[in-house]
Protein backbone atom coordinates (compact mmCIF):
# COMPACT_ATOMS: atom_id res chain seq x y z
CA UNK A 1 0.00 0.00 0.00
CA UNK A 2 1.26 3.06 -0.74
CA UNK A 3 2.56 5.63 2.43
CA UNK A 4 0.25 8.30 1.13
CA UNK A 5 -2.73 6.07 0.76
CA UNK A 6 -1.92 4.34 4.42
CA UNK A 7 -1.80 8.11 5.53
CA UNK A 8 -4.82 9.15 4.01
CA UNK A 9 -6.99 6.17 5.85
CA UNK A 10 -5.62 6.42 9.26
CA UNK A 11 -5.21 10.62 9.78
CA UNK A 12 -6.86 12.74 7.09
CA UNK A 13 -9.81 10.37 6.67
CA UNK A 14 -10.97 10.62 10.16
CA UNK A 15 -9.86 13.97 10.18
CA UNK A 16 -12.18 14.93 7.15
CA UNK A 17 -14.63 12.97 8.58
CA UNK A 18 -15.27 14.78 11.61
CA UNK A 19 -15.04 18.41 9.76
CA UNK A 20 -17.47 17.70 7.14
CA UNK A 21 -19.73 15.95 10.15
CA UNK A 22 -20.70 12.50 8.19
CA UNK A 23 -20.91 9.50 9.98
CA UNK A 24 -20.27 6.83 6.57
CA UNK A 25 -16.54 6.94 5.18
CA UNK A 26 -17.61 6.37 1.85
CA UNK A 27 -19.01 10.01 2.26
CA UNK A 28 -15.49 11.30 3.07
CA UNK A 29 -14.15 12.35 -0.10
CA UNK A 30 -11.14 10.87 -2.10
CA UNK A 31 -8.58 10.54 -5.05
CA UNK A 32 -10.75 8.59 -7.84
CA UNK A 33 -8.24 8.54 -10.69
CA UNK A 34 -5.88 10.85 -12.06
CA UNK A 35 -5.71 11.43 -15.86
CA UNK A 36 -2.37 12.48 -18.11
CA UNK A 37 -3.01 14.12 -21.30
CA UNK A 38 -0.34 15.65 -23.75
CA UNK A 39 -1.32 16.75 -27.32
CA UNK A 40 1.25 16.27 -29.83
CA UNK A 41 -0.09 17.97 -32.85
CA UNK A 42 3.87 18.25 -34.28
CA UNK A 43 3.19 14.17 -34.89
CA UNK A 44 1.87 15.66 -38.23
CA UNK A 45 5.45 16.30 -39.40
CA UNK A 46 7.08 14.01 -37.28
CA UNK A 47 5.16 10.46 -36.26
CA UNK A 48 8.76 8.81 -34.30
CA UNK A 49 7.85 11.98 -31.53
CA UNK A 50 5.04 9.45 -30.53
CA UNK A 51 6.99 7.12 -29.71
CA UNK A 52 9.78 9.03 -27.67
CA UNK A 53 7.07 10.43 -25.98
CA UNK A 54 5.20 7.66 -25.13
CA UNK A 55 8.63 6.10 -23.61
CA UNK A 56 8.83 8.75 -21.20
CA UNK A 57 5.13 8.99 -19.93
CA UNK A 58 5.47 5.24 -19.47
CA UNK A 59 8.88 6.22 -17.60
CA UNK A 60 7.17 8.97 -15.21
CA UNK A 61 4.01 7.23 -14.63
CA UNK A 62 4.83 3.70 -14.37
CA UNK A 63 2.24 2.66 -17.52
CA UNK A 64 1.91 2.52 -21.10
CA UNK A 65 -0.20 5.45 -22.23
CA UNK A 66 -2.95 5.25 -24.76
CA UNK A 67 -3.19 6.95 -28.36
CA UNK A 68 -5.64 9.72 -28.47
CA UNK A 69 -7.08 10.17 -32.04
CA UNK A 70 -8.50 13.31 -33.58
CA UNK A 71 -12.09 13.54 -33.22
CA UNK A 72 -12.27 16.43 -36.59
CA UNK A 73 -9.93 17.30 -38.82
CA UNK A 74 -8.46 20.82 -39.00
CA UNK A 75 -7.36 21.83 -42.31
CA UNK A 76 -5.08 24.54 -41.30
CA UNK A 77 -3.29 22.10 -39.22
CA UNK A 78 -3.32 19.77 -41.31
CA UNK A 79 -5.00 16.97 -39.04
CA UNK A 80 -6.92 14.29 -40.79
CA UNK A 81 -9.90 13.05 -38.48
CA UNK A 82 -7.87 9.79 -36.88
CA UNK A 83 -5.08 10.50 -37.20
CA UNK A 84 -2.37 9.73 -33.76
CA UNK A 85 -2.27 13.52 -31.90
CA UNK A 86 -1.58 12.64 -28.38
CA UNK A 87 -1.49 10.09 -25.59
CA UNK A 88 -3.38 9.50 -22.44
CA UNK A 89 -2.73 7.65 -19.10
CA UNK A 90 -5.78 6.39 -16.31
CA UNK A 91 -4.05 5.85 -13.18
CA UNK A 92 -6.31 4.14 -10.46
CA UNK A 93 -5.07 2.14 -7.41
CA UNK A 94 -1.79 2.31 -5.82
CA UNK A 95 -0.12 3.66 -9.07
CA UNK A 96 -2.52 6.89 -8.46
CA UNK A 97 -1.67 7.53 -4.92
CA UNK A 98 2.16 6.61 -5.62
CA UNK A 99 1.90 9.00 -8.29
CA UNK A 100 0.05 12.24 -6.36
CA UNK A 101 2.75 11.50 -3.38
CA UNK A 102 5.26 12.06 -5.97
CA UNK A 103 3.85 15.04 -8.16
CA UNK A 104 3.45 16.73 -4.58
CA UNK A 105 6.92 15.82 -2.41
CA UNK A 106 9.10 15.76 -4.97
CA UNK A 107 8.23 16.92 -8.82
CA UNK A 108 6.74 20.40 -7.82
CA UNK A 109 9.18 21.63 -5.29
CA UNK A 110 11.83 20.73 -8.12
CA UNK A 111 10.33 23.74 -10.54
CA UNK A 112 12.11 26.43 -10.41
CA UNK A 113 10.59 29.69 -8.61
CA UNK A 114 8.07 27.69 -6.97
CA UNK A 115 5.35 29.50 -5.26
CA UNK A 116 2.51 26.73 -5.01
CA UNK A 117 -0.23 26.42 -7.21
CA UNK A 118 -2.89 27.84 -7.93
CA UNK A 119 -6.29 27.65 -6.00
CA UNK A 120 -8.34 27.99 -8.53
CA UNK A 121 -8.11 25.27 -10.79
CA UNK A 122 -11.19 23.24 -9.83
CA UNK A 123 -13.78 22.56 -12.25
CA UNK A 124 -16.53 22.99 -9.94
CA UNK A 125 -17.20 19.52 -9.03
CA UNK A 126 -13.95 19.04 -6.82
CA UNK A 127 -11.70 17.53 -9.36
CA UNK A 128 -8.10 20.03 -10.04
CA UNK A 129 -6.36 20.38 -12.84
CA UNK A 130 -2.45 20.85 -12.72
CA UNK A 131 -0.32 21.94 -15.94
CA UNK A 132 2.97 20.54 -15.94
CA UNK A 133 5.05 22.39 -18.66
CA UNK A 134 8.70 21.26 -18.52
CA UNK A 135 8.64 17.47 -18.23
CA UNK A 136 12.28 17.16 -17.20
CA UNK A 137 11.57 17.99 -13.70
CA UNK A 138 10.17 14.58 -13.17
CA UNK A 139 13.44 12.97 -11.36
CA UNK A 140 13.03 9.99 -13.93
CA UNK A 141 13.94 12.01 -16.85
CA UNK A 142 17.33 13.03 -17.90
CA UNK A 143 17.59 16.76 -19.65
CA UNK A 144 20.34 15.74 -21.59
CA UNK A 145 18.49 13.42 -22.95
CA UNK A 146 15.82 14.79 -24.46
CA UNK A 147 14.79 16.01 -27.69
CA UNK A 148 12.42 18.53 -26.93
CA UNK A 149 10.62 20.22 -23.59
CA UNK A 150 7.37 19.28 -23.34
CA UNK A 151 4.29 19.85 -21.18
CA UNK A 152 1.17 18.08 -20.27
CA UNK A 153 -1.78 17.88 -17.83
CA UNK A 154 -2.42 16.10 -14.99
CA UNK A 155 -6.83 16.03 -14.12
CA UNK A 156 -6.71 15.05 -10.59
CA UNK A 157 -10.49 13.33 -10.55
CA UNK A 158 -11.98 13.41 -6.48
CA UNK A 159 -15.25 12.44 -4.85
CA UNK A 160 -15.49 15.43 -3.81
CA UNK A 161 -18.88 16.85 -4.16
CA UNK A 162 -17.55 20.40 -4.58
CA UNK A 163 -14.75 22.93 -4.51
CA UNK A 164 -14.33 23.19 -0.88
CA UNK A 165 -14.19 19.61 -0.30
CA UNK A 166 -11.66 19.24 -3.13
CA UNK A 167 -9.77 21.70 -1.84
CA UNK A 168 -9.42 20.84 1.59
CA UNK A 169 -8.97 16.96 0.33
CA UNK A 170 -5.67 17.66 -2.09
CA UNK A 171 -4.53 20.29 0.76
CA UNK A 172 -4.50 17.64 3.77
CA UNK A 173 -2.84 15.58 1.18
CA UNK A 174 -0.34 17.95 0.81
CA UNK A 175 -0.72 19.86 -2.90
CA UNK A 176 1.32 22.57 -2.27
CA UNK A 177 -1.27 25.79 -2.66
CA UNK A 178 -0.24 29.18 -3.15
CA UNK A 179 -1.04 31.44 -0.01
CA UNK A 180 -3.58 34.33 -0.54
CA UNK A 181 -0.93 37.00 -0.60
CA UNK A 182 1.21 35.07 -3.77
CA UNK A 183 -2.06 34.23 -5.65
CA UNK A 184 -2.78 38.04 -5.58
CA UNK A 185 0.57 39.09 -6.36
CA UNK A 186 0.58 36.59 -9.10
CA UNK A 187 -2.67 37.89 -10.59
CA UNK A 188 -1.17 41.27 -10.48
CA UNK A 189 1.86 40.42 -12.43
CA UNK A 190 -0.17 38.53 -14.96
CA UNK A 191 -2.51 41.65 -15.21
CA UNK A 192 0.32 44.01 -15.71
CA UNK A 193 1.95 41.57 -18.45
CA UNK A 194 -1.32 41.57 -20.29
CA UNK A 195 -1.84 45.29 -20.44
CA UNK A 196 2.32 45.68 -21.32
CA UNK A 197 1.29 43.18 -24.37
CA UNK A 198 -1.74 44.99 -25.70
CA UNK A 199 -0.09 48.29 -25.41
CA UNK A 200 2.91 46.93 -27.10
CA UNK A 201 0.48 45.27 -30.18
CA UNK A 202 -1.19 48.89 -30.16
CA UNK A 203 2.29 50.59 -30.30
CA UNK A 204 2.79 47.74 -33.39
CA UNK A 205 -0.78 47.96 -35.23
CA UNK A 206 -0.22 52.05 -34.83
CA UNK A 207 3.70 51.96 -36.62
CA UNK A 208 2.53 49.76 -39.19
CA UNK A 209 -0.55 51.72 -40.26
CA UNK A 210 1.89 55.36 -40.26
CA UNK A 211 4.29 53.01 -42.16
CA UNK A 212 1.24 52.10 -44.60
CA UNK A 213 0.55 55.96 -45.03
CA UNK A 214 4.18 57.22 -45.74
CA UNK A 215 4.37 54.11 -48.43
CA UNK A 216 1.12 55.43 -50.31
CA UNK A 217 2.26 59.41 -49.93
CA UNK A 218 5.48 58.35 -51.98
CA UNK A 219 3.36 56.64 -54.22
CA UNK A 220 1.38 59.26 -54.92
CA UNK A 221 4.46 61.75 -55.42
Amino acid sequence: MSDLKEKYKKEILPELKKELKVKNDFEVPTLKQIVVNIGLGEVVNNKQVLEKVSEDLAVITGQKPLVTRAKKAISNFKIRKGLEIGLKIDLRSDRMWDFFEKVVSIVLPRIKDFRGVSRKAFDGFGNYSLGIRDHTVFPEIDPNKVDKIRSFQINIITTARNDKQGFRLLELLGMPFAKVEDMRMMEKMQEAIRKERKEQEKMKAQRQSEGKDIEERRVEE
